[in-house]
């Protein structure tokens, strides 16, 4: 179908969009015999285990709720936007399992089942790859396993696991990462080791997501104050539907705290703000600001076009029909966060047709 009339340029690059799947059972072909036993024997073949699950009708949009598959993402997601690339996020309960084995398994098939169901069918598509991050040497080694399959184009983790990222404990990830030049996404999301608040467990599903915020300013300043972007000067970390208006208030805090207490990190040298700018990027859906004037404003307080990056966010509900852009989006930014930010943040972009032996079906 011809693209619906949209603002977004021709050719954009939507860096998260959404798959599902649809239960364990799907998962099944791309594991191992002793897996398959083992998960058939619990009678748990049938749990989703996924995002946007059948029980949570107001998880997305009503009228993309049935566009689960390849068709529906061609029609509503891709075409409808004049999409040229797309980056999948896959969020699967692999991620948040207690066993670490288990985790390995799931993740390991989730990444199977992308490149089967997905990655071959289309050539606009692209990925990141689910890593069981409750073992960071699981983790890497799943980097390492797809590194070569370079329509992988990220490595991808919830903005609340175990610990905070900054911990030396996850920098094998990073280090994987980096070696294959992989942008680290943290998503939203959480394990649920721990309350998503810092005084407890909420009691409604609004303080659950108002409160996906602290995760997100709690992980940037570990990374900050922990050194990970002294040690890994390359490394390019993405915040995927983290909302974007808190970053402001967030980064003048950081910075004032930083100039008085930055003695018990010598290795922190740079300013939070020089530090965020230069190794973290933004999707702008949703962007949390109430209208267009505090739109502009955010923006420019954070004083860094390149860090926004364009996101349909497929199949959530922020946004209706094909008003995917916060109101108040400069003009001159809208073409540099659809294509010019994507293609700096993700190397591998650039390349035209990687991997693509084996491809069963490409767009015509």
């Amino acid at each position: 179908m011809p693209p619906i009339l949209s603002p977004v340029p021709q050719g954009a690059i939507d860096c998260d969009l959404h798959v599902t799947v649809p239960s364990v059972a799907a998962l099944l072909p791309y594991m191992t015999e002793a897996w398959r036993e083992m998960i058939v024997s619990r009678g748990t073949e049938g749990l989703e285990l996924a995002s946007y699950p059948k029980g949570a009708p107001i998880a997305c949009r009503p009228d993309w709720r049935q566009a689960g598959d390849l068709a529906g993402l061609r029609q509503h997601a891709l075409d409808a936007f004049g999409t040229g690339r797309a980056i999948l996020t896959c969020l699967h309960g692999g991620q948040a399992v207690h066993s670490e084995d288990l985790a390995q398994a799931l993740c390991g098939a989730v990444n199977d089942w992308l490149v089967d169901q997905w990655l071959d069918r289309d050539d606009r598509l692209r990925a990141g790859i689910v890593v069981p991050f409750q073992s960071p040497l699981y983790a890497a080694a799943e980097i390492e396993k797809r590194a070569a399959d370079r329509r992988f184009v990220q490595v991808q983790l919830l903005a609340s696991g175990e610990m905070l990222l900054g911990r030396r404990y996850y920098w094998p990830i990073y280090e994987a990462a980096a070696k294959h030049d992989l942008p680290i996404a943290i998503h939203a999301g959480s394990a649920y080791r721990h309350a998503p608040t810092s005084v407890g467990w909420p009691s409604h599903f609004t303080q659950d997501y108002v409160h996906q915020t602290m995760g997100f300013e709690a992980q940037l300043l570990s990374l900050m104050s922990e050194g990970v972007f002294n040690h890994f000067p390359t490394l390019k970390v993405v915040l995927l539907e983290s909302g974007v208006s808190w970053l402001p208030a967030f980064l003048w805090r950081a910075i004032k705290s930083w100039r008085g207490l930055r003695g018990e990190t010598p290795w922190f040298v740079q300013s939070p703000g020089d530090l965020v700018r230069r190794h973290v990027r933004m999707t702008v859906q949703p962007f949390d600001a109430p209208g267009a004037a505090e739109v502009e404003r955010t923006i420019e307080h954070i004083g860094a076009d390149d860090m926004f990056l364009f996101a349909t966010d497929f199949p959530h509900h922020h946004f209706e029909g094909t008003d995917v852009l916060p109101p108040g989006m400069p003009a001159a930014l809208i073409r540099k966060m659809a294509i010019d930010n994507p293609m700096a943040t993700y190397p591998r972009l650039s390349d035209p047709r990687p991997n693509a032996s084996g491809l069963r079906e490409t767009v015509p």
